[in-house]
């Protein structure tokens, strides 16, 4: 198991390392990125993203996690607050769920009506053109999950006090609609896989195979971020002095030192 660790975080580390290289192309040549990261509840979304987060520049990414909309967002175009979290020139999105929610969530609990579903099933693909052709790159995926990992991860959340908090009523009520759901979602991948954007599936039963396995999707659908970008190395200078201690003001009110060796 040791070494599956450790086969796993070499990896991921120099994954890690192309996708500071990816955020550096970004930069550089002003593109813009959207990715879409849909899938069942608890099939690892917030996972793999941390993973492809944690040690980019906090300043060019952002993580668009949408709640339930309000009544004034429930009355406007369906696309409008998710328009406002789309990239600028340099910038990665990442959708932790996406305009897809009406796709499959809501259909699936009866938060839209038909109509609603039907239009933005057709508006969709025409939305997502309108994104590709202003220079955005788009790459939606789906994480797939068997029921039996599924039920797995719901009760380690219940048993955890440190994750309940992701078990919403929503996700609670998928549960018995496993099988609703997977028709609903390959009706979207049918309706919505496009030239311009179209859909990947990653396997997701086993977390960190998954996570490995986006990630490195990711990138290779993106070679020139990797093959014209280095990370230059940095010689520090002598400091030339003493390394000096901190002096604070008496007016400053230092934390207790609680830590426990």
């Amino acid at each position: 198991m040791g070494k599956k660790r450790s086969r796993y975080h070499q990896q991921l580390e120099q994954l890690q390392v192309d996708l500071i290289k990816l955020q550096r192309w970004l930069h550089q040549n002003g593109k813009r990125l959207v990715v879409i990261l849909e899938g069942r509840d608890a099939a690892g979304k917030g996972g793999v993203i941390k993973r492809i987060t944690e040690k980019m520049d906090t300043r060019s990414y952002h993580i668009a996690a949408l709640p339930k909309p309000n009544d004034r967002e429930s009355k406007q175009w369906y696309f409008q607050r998710y328009v406002s979290h789309l990239p600028a020139a340099g910038e990665l999105v990442l959708f932790d769920r996406s305009w897809y929610n009406r796709a499959v969530v809501e259909p699936a609990n009866h938060f839209c009506s038909d109509d609603d579903y039907e239009r933005f099933m057709e508006a969709v693909p025409a939305f997502e053109k309108l994104l590709t052709d202003d220079g955005i790159i788009l790459i939606k995926y789906w994480l797939a999950v068997d029921q039996k990992e599924e039920e797995k991860r719901f009760a380690a959340r219940a048993s955890d006090p440190l994750k309940r908090w992701k078990l919403s009523p929503v996700d609670l009520a998928s549960r018995s609609k496993f099988k609703e759901i997977g028709t609903l979602r390959n009706t979207m991948i049918e309706r919505t896989h496009t030239p311009h954007a179209p859909w990947f599936v990653v396997d997701f039963n086993h977390k960190k195979r998954g996570r490995i396995n986006l990630i490195r999707h990711l990138l290779n659908e993106l070679p020139d971020a990797l093959g014209n970008v280095d990370i230059p190395e940095i010689t520090l200078p002598p400091l030339g002095h003493r390394p000096a201690t901190e002096k604070m003001t008496e007016m400053a009110i230092w934390v207790p030192d609680t830590y426990e060796a």
